[in-house]
């Protein structure tokens, strides 16, 4: 089967190739480094099927597009579907399948990574010793044990991520609507309603999918409910956070670290190298120039164990639309999940 990669680098390009091979799949693999929208879905002509990640654009206009090629399947190579219109692919007759789960440790280590970075200041501690400034005015941290931390989503993330910050000596604060026996079973855990978790966490771990219901759920009002000098780690999805209540939040005190592997707007920046370019995001910008915020470009996911994941898994999505299967990953119209359900 023809299939046209979206949004393609060479890691991509060498874990899906391995992964087909591996296989013995006869799957030919057109792969185009440019993004799927409007303009772009064209390349996709005379394939069955399209492969696409978290920032390509599948909304209604594209999807008409690629219907008028000949596409009949849309298979993600992540876990989260937010951008696609599954309403319109639905009415199209495409079919549309994701990544339902990879390795769970590398988001949820990446999210402790962010943490200790902001906590201990090993960003501004690691750039001073290259100047041969030793000084360690600036750089005091804080003990993690004994700390009350908040994880929103206790799928098996949020409790990968829980037990990671037991092991430090953490009291853990959960919510989710669907209680995790994982998450409970660790010993210094308990569930709790999100107001609750909001005033009492010292540090705030989001680990929910994004979804009308999600969308800005960190706002004014949830900021507002925090305790003074929080800490707020997102590698879920951006636009879980409403940037400017953040930026307000971080002047005021309220927020005292940020540490983002997701921004709202991040479509237009991340997985491309901008730096002889300037960037118009003001947003963005103002957020960079804060001395305890962190930004990573979504690579929370980027280890070698959940490449091979999702790229064993994009494969037999493939194979099982080309040979007519039923397909365990396929995603269905309506597909509901309640607002702070917990990432997979």
């Amino acid at each position: 089967m023809k299939v046209a990669v979206f949004s393609t680098k060479a890691y991509d390009r060498e874990f899906l190739n391995a992964a087909n091979i591996a296989a013995h799949s006869n799957h030919e693999l057109i792969y185009f480094d440019a993004r799927l929208e409007p303009k772009t879905a064209p390349l996709a002509a005379e394939c069955s099927a399209i492969c696409v990640f978290v920032n390509d654009d599948v909304g209604a206009e594209t999807l008409i597009t690629l219907a008028k090629q000949g596409v009949r399947f849309v298979v993600l190579r992540s876990t989260g579907f937010n951008n696609v219109d599954l309403k319109m692919a639905a009415e199209l007759g495409i079919k549309v399948a994701r990544v339902t789960t990879y390795s769970p440790f590398s988001v949820a280590e990446h999210a402790v990574g962010l943490i200790l970075m902001l906590n201990r200041k090993l960003y501004r501690a690691y750039n001073r010793v290259r100047d041969d400034n030793f000084s360690l005015e600036g750089l005091l941290g804080f003990d993690l044990h004994g700390r009350t931390v908040g994880v929103v989503g206790t799928g098996k993330i949020g409790s990968i991520f829980a037990q990671i910050m037991h092991g430090f000596g953490c009291q853990l604060l959960g919510y989710d609507p669907y209680p995790n026996p994982n998450f409970e079973a660790i010993g210094a855990s308990r569930y709790v309603q999100l107001s609750e978790l909001f005033e009492n966490a010292d540090i705030i771990s989001l680990h929910v999918p994004l979804f009308p219901e999600t969308y800005h759920m960190i706002d004014a009002n949830a900021i507002g409910q925090m305790k003074p000098g929080v800490m707020l780690i997102n590698t879920s999805r951006g636009a879980l956070i409403d940037t400017k209540a953040a930026i307000e939040g971080i002047k005021s005190g309220r927020i005292g670290y940020l540490g983002i592997d997701v921004y709202e707007q991040e479509d237009e920046l991340f997985f491309q190298d901008l730096s002889n370019t300037i960037i118009q995001d003001d947003n963005f910008q103002l957020l960079q120039s804060f001395p305890n915020v962190v930004i990573t470009a979504h690579q929370a996911f980027f280890t070698r164990n959940a490449l091979e994941d999702i790229s064993r898994t994009t494969i037999k999505n493939l194979t099982d639309f080309e040979q007519g299967r039923p397909c365990s990953n396929e995603v269905k119209q309506p597909e509901k999940i309640p607002a702070t359900t917990s990432v997979e």
